[in-house]
């Protein structure tokens, strides 16, 4: 090459980063349905996870990490746009209730759920999709929910699809094989789903290690049903005894229990399979040589499921879990290692959110925002490199009844501060995070100023985005709510305390095989 030749190339590779340097590789772990306390790294001292632990400590852990709403579809399609779940439209679960329909639910509510988006509009420019057109391969494992036939994984950027679809979990056979999953071939009777899916991640990545990727492993655990090994279960009724077991795991918050503590053997065993399955995806880049090639992600949807569901998990001393607007209902773990930019073991108190993680994988990965995708996330490249982000405020908007409690309402958070608006009868609460992480001390009373400041704000960001709101029930009547509350705070509360006790005792086995776990 003659030499201006060379400085040209030179030239054109310092405006260019990508031109000259090799592409890395992305790994992006989602789980659903995990809770930030479900992890040893984040304090669990009932569950065992190595494996995410290790993530934790290679890059930056971020200690208030968002998901973008409190259930699944709606933070999923906010990793994939950048975009809040306002303004891309699936703002609940696909398959939830909306308008009228809502009656068939029977909770007797007040309000109509507000409609939504059904699917991933094809109009979006998914990271899949972006980072295939720049010449990634790319690969999608798990659970989908973003839309039916149409609107799968392959068509939205995902050229290899092994599993998603359009349910919200592993409905047609459970975690064990037979799975009864179209896109995904059964394995041996009895085999691990979550295992399965992480072996097909590791041998997409050896069977692309010299190309560039986009491996996304969308876990379907540790969404019910919960189910695992009688060998896990042994391992984690063992250590609940062991720790001592309470008289009581539930306390009531407003319209449904919550469990306080975590001792079920039956989710432990899941959260262990979880990382196992990490782990196989991490022997892989290791095995290729490749760690220091791959940027690494882990998080989740949403917040654990402490009420509604399994009652599986408990995220004290966050309030809350799934479905609801407290921390427990959004805060997760949020780790990212990129290599040659992250420092290992940093950690940042920097509020962040799910619809961060496409402005920064595209920056991270030299590839421009495609012009015509709103993106509403910010790069967290700074933050990386230990620089500083500009303060800003981070946005929800859940205008839905919850199936694990929570109210249709809209949340602003400024820094510590985070103020909930509620649909049903336009009250708010103010909340400092920083000296209240619980959220049990209302300071709206004490903070009028901030608290009417903090309301415009929050008024005038829904007027802009255009959100839709539950409606009233003309039908309703409080006193079919009232006594539905009443049973569930009552008898519900009984039978919730004798089925987790039961999961605990020694002769606990849910059916002959283990759900099919244990097949000859």
């Amino acid at each position: 090459m003659s030499r201006f030749l060379l400085s040209l190339a030179c030239l054109l590779a310092s405006d260019h980063p990508g031109m000259a340097a090799e592409k890395p590789n992305i790994v992006f772990f989602l789980v659903d349905d995990l809770g930030v306390r479900d992890l040893s790294n984040e304090g669990s001292r009932f569950h065992e996870t190595p494996n995410v632990d290790r993530i934790a400590r290679m890059g930056m852990k971020f200690t208030r990490g968002y998901a973008a709403c409190q259930v699944c579809s709606p933070s999923r399609a906010s990793i994939l746009t950048g975009k809040y779940p306002v303004n891309h439209g699936i703002t609940t679960y696909i398959g939830d209730a909306s308008g009228e329909s809502w009656r068939s639910r029977k909770r007797f509510d007040s309000h109509f759920p507000a409609e939504y988006q059904r699917q991933l509009a094809a109009s979006e420019q998914t990271l899949a999709e972006v980072l295939r057109d720049a010449g990634y391969k790319t690969f999608f494992a798990g659970k989908w929910h973003l839309g039916d036939k149409g609107s799968w994984p392959q068509d939205h950027g995902f050229s290899i699809n092994k599993g998603g679809y359009h349910v919200g979990g592993p409905y047609g056979g459970g975690y064990f094989s037979p799975y009864g999953n179209p896109n995904l071939g059964d394995g041996p009777d009895g085999e691990s789903l979550t295992l399965r899916l992480g072996r097909e991640t590791a041998d997409f990545i050896d069977a692309n290690k010299d190309d560039p990727f986009l491996a996304y492993l969308s876990f379907y655990t540790v969404h019910a049903p919960i189910q695992t090994t009688s060998n896990l279960w042994k391992k984690y009724r063992d250590k609940a005894v062991a720790a001592g077991l309470p008289e009581e795991r539930f306390r009531f918050d407003r319209r449904l229990a919550v469990r306080q503590v975590q001792d079920c053997p039956i989710y432990g065993g899941m959260v262990e399979a979880m990382d196992e399955a990490v782990g196989i995806v991490l022997a892989s880049l290791e095995k290729n040589n490749l760690l220091d090639k791959t940027i690494i992600c882990f998080t989740s949807d949403n917040g654990g499921v402490s009420s509604g569901d399994a009652f599986s998990t408990s995220n004290l001393p966050l309030r809350g879990g799934k479905g609801r607007q407290w921390e427990g209902g959004i805060r997760e773990p949020y780790y990212l290692h990129a290599p040659g930019t992250t420092k290992a073991g940093s950690v940042s108190d920097v509020p962040v959110s799910g619809i961060d993680w496409y402005p920064t994988l595209l920056e991270l990965a030299s590839v421009a925002i495609p012009k015509g995708q709103q993106v509403d996330g910010v790069s967290l490249v700074p933050l990386l490199k230990g620089e500083p982000l500009e303060q800003r405020p981070l946005y929800w908007h859940y205008p839905h009844y919850g199936n694990q409690g929570g109210e249709p309402s809209s949340i602003l958070m400024e820094g510590d501060w985070k103020l909930i608006f509620y649909h049903e009868d336009g009250r708010h609460e103010l909340y400092h995070l920083g000296n209240d992480v619980g959220e049990r001390n209302d300071v709206l009373a004490s903070h009028p100023q901030r608290a009417e400041r903090m309301k415009r704000q929050l008024a005038g960001w829904l007027a802009s985005t255009e959100a839709k709101f539950p409606t009233k029930d003309l039908q309703f009547d409080p006193a079919k709510r009232d006594a539905r509350w009443k049973q569930l705070s009552t008898k519900g509360m009984e039978q919730l305390e004798r089925r987790h006790a039961r999961y605990l005792e020694a002769n606990y086995k849910p059916n002959a095989d283990w759900w099919g776990s244990e097949i000859d």
